[in-house]
């Protein structure tokens, strides 16, 4: 039995294609395509109608395609009117629950595309006064399709809504990033052990940690922007391998011009159609680019564990909000549950990225038929990361604090001081405070004074916090 989200009353209308005839429900805008690929992709759980912004690219579109077409003669303006206001209405979030094929599909798209074309044609048959299924007055393949192919709609469709994806994904992503710099500022005074290898190493600010999380994130927010530049390409005007067959001279520039007034975006159009119809390259890009995130994000939440573990017998340098009990059978633990769910959307966001990478290589003459595969991930992997950087931020950024105190004193109890002393009182005797330091328990401050290697007013000066986390000349 057909599911669908919206009413039905029972009543079907008959059509027509390549393999026979089907009854589609009345109240259906979609029609015996879109049928076929519910019928034949019953793959995942994810459906067009959960990708506002794909069915958004898709509608945008078809309208410079029909205003494209209109322009050359091609399209009255009635038909025209019609077809522009049925894209408007999906643009604007009305009928998405008319798109109910899976995301993973076979044919490159074309169920995906179809799907589009019958929404498109008989929304617009409302528009005109006509019943569902009246094609002779606006078809979805000769009118809505007009002068395109799957190979040129669906890719150009994808670009337009992963670069609108990639805005709302930077927005999160600057807002942890905000979060982080605030943190950063806050605790600017902490000082705290650098660590090696797990290893005390030398003193810092907890405020330099922060700050090089969010330095990291700046780094990976530039790329996203960089590489997002490329979804603004397309190959419109290809039709089937880029060739530009069964299109009108002059097409692809007006449809690029169109295009250009609809979105106010920097639309351009590919250099070679035939190469951009199986290349792939900016959706392996952008997916390259989430996996580089999720590795320095995963990165801090990594720290973010480690530095608030314990916590008495952990570092215990920072607490993390307390979110849950964190046993059924510990009573008192807390564990820190948002950088461990923001791990998991990490290896989730890798794994997606092979999953690309091997799609992308996939490409066999001229065209790459594995693109819905990718198109998935890549929505998959924005969504996953924009919700993970919310719950990261609101639920644990926000709320950490330092355990100044403690920081201190592991500061001043560490071996790792000896290193300030080094160019003072030379390798040979750090290494040797050190080593008695480590064997004895006593601390190198202690030492140093014992040993009369530097005056009690040198070694203060020396281990000031702010000579500890900078290059410094001192004049003992």
């Amino acid at each position: 039995m057909l599911k669908v989200k919206f009413p039905v009353s029972g009543k079907t209308r008959m059509e027509h294609d390549l393999l026979g005839d089907r009854s589609v429900p009345e109240e259906a805008l979609f029609g015996i395509q879109t049928l076929r690929g519910i019928e034949n992709f019953t793959i995942s759980r994810a459906r067009l109608y959960h990708f506002h912004h794909f069915i958004k690219g898709l509608a945008i579109v078809k309208m410079g395609a029909v205003l494209a077409n209109n322009e050359l003669g091609l399209i009255t303006d009635q038909m025209k009117d019609a077809i522009v206001q049925a894209c408007q209405d999906l643009i604007d979030g009305k009928y998405h629950n008319h798109f109910p094929v899976d995301m993973i599909q076979g044919g490159a798209g074309t169920s995906t595309n179809m799907n589009a074309n019958e929404v498109i044609a008989n929304r617009a048959l409302e528009i005109l006064g006509k019943k569902h299924g009246e094609y002779e007055f606006c078809h979805p393949n000769n009118h809505v399709n007009m002068s395109q192919s799957t190979n040129d709609a669906y890719p150009s469709a994808v670009h337009f809504a992963i670069y609108y994806t990639h805005l709302d994904l930077v927005k999160s992503l600057e807002a942890l990033l905000n979060s982080l710099e605030k943190k950063a500022e806050e605790f600017a005074g902490v000082i705290k052990m650098g660590r090696t290898q797990l290893q005390d190493a030398v003193p810092m600010t907890l405020g330099q940690s922060f700050a090089a999380f969010a330095s990291a994130l700046k780094s990976e927010l530039k790329n996203l922007h960089h590489v997002a530049q490329d979804f603004l390409t397309v190959n419109m005007g290809a039709t089937a391998i880029g060739t530009g067959i069964c299109s009108e001279p002059g097409y692809s520039e007006a449809c690029i011009r169109h295009l250009r007034e609809i979105t106010n975006l920097d639309i351009v159009l590919a250099p070679d159609l035939v190469e951009a119809t199986s290349d792939t390259t900016p959706m392996m890009a952008y997916s390259s680019a989430m996996k580089r995130l999720a590795i320095k994000i995963g990165k801090i939440c990594n720290d973010l564990r480690l530095m608030s573990s314990g916590p008495r017998a952990g570092l215990g340098e920072i607490n993390l909000p307390p979110k849950q009990p964190g046993s059924s059978i510990m009573p008192g633990k807390v564990n820190p549950v948002i950088p461990e769910v923001m791990n998991q959307i990490c290896f989730r966001v890798i794994g997606n990225d092979l999953t690309c990478t091997m799609a992308a290589e996939a490409a066999q003459l001229e065209l790459n038929v594995m693109e819905p595969v990718m198109v998935y991930c890549l929505f998959e992997s924005a969504h996953w990361l924009k919700n993970g950087f919310n719950t990261l931020r609101i639920e644990c950024v926000d709320g950490i604090t330092a355990n100044a105190d403690h920081c201190r004193a592991l500061v001043e109890n560490s071996i790792g001081l000896v290193t300030a002393l080094n160019p003072y009182i030379g390798y040979q005797n750090s290494t040797t405070v050190a080593k008695e330091a480590l064997e004895s328990g006593h601390s190198v401050y202690e030492l140093v004074l014992e040993k009369k290697m530097l005056t009690k007013e040198q070694l203060d000066k020396i281990l000031d916090h702010d000579n500890m986390i900078k290059p410094v000349k001192l004049d003992l």
